[in-house]
């Protein structure tokens, strides 16, 4: 259900996001980057990150955001690895960090995703609960 993000520099590297306490290639699958506020900003293989996980080229918002320049966003990431930065599973996780990178724009549809299935299972248990309350004063009606 979690997909990582990083962003593609050349020679089979990669820049992403991940805990402070774990290894290379450890931040991609780590549940421990949902339970900490702070990440550090890595350069490592792109083998070394995704294991043996599939991966893909996801350039998905492109339509709708202009790219900026290569050189830029990779000028950019460059700059930013070995810092340690705020990280939060809903608001600037590593998906926003890539976005960010790339358009300018922190966005997550994982997190809005995420939110929406929340948002249905909630109604759905509540219509579920009014159907039960229903149900029970019929009951007692009856009686």
């Amino acid at each position: 259900m979690y997909r990582h993000w990083a962003i593609y520099v050349g020679d089979g590297y990669v820049i992403h996001l991940a805990p402070p306490s774990e290894i290379a290639g450890a931040g991609a699958a780590s549940i421990m980057s949902a339970l900490t506020d702070k990440a550090i900003v890595k350069k490592e293989l792109l083998c070394d990150v995704a294991g043996k996980d599939k991966y893909q080229v996801n350039n998905k918002h492109d339509k709708e955001y202009t790219p900026l320049p290569l050189n830029k966003i990779i000028q950019q990431a460059e700059r930013l690895v070995g810092q340690e930065v705020l990280y939060r599973l809903t608001s600037e996780n590593c998906e926003h960090f890539v976005n960010e990178l790339r358009y300018g724009v922190p966005r997550s549809d994982q997190v809005r995703d995420a939110v929406k299935a929340v948002g249905f299972a909630g109604i759905g248990l509540a219509a579920l609960g009014i159907v039960g309350v229903m149900l029970s004063r019929n009951k007692k009606q009856k009686q």
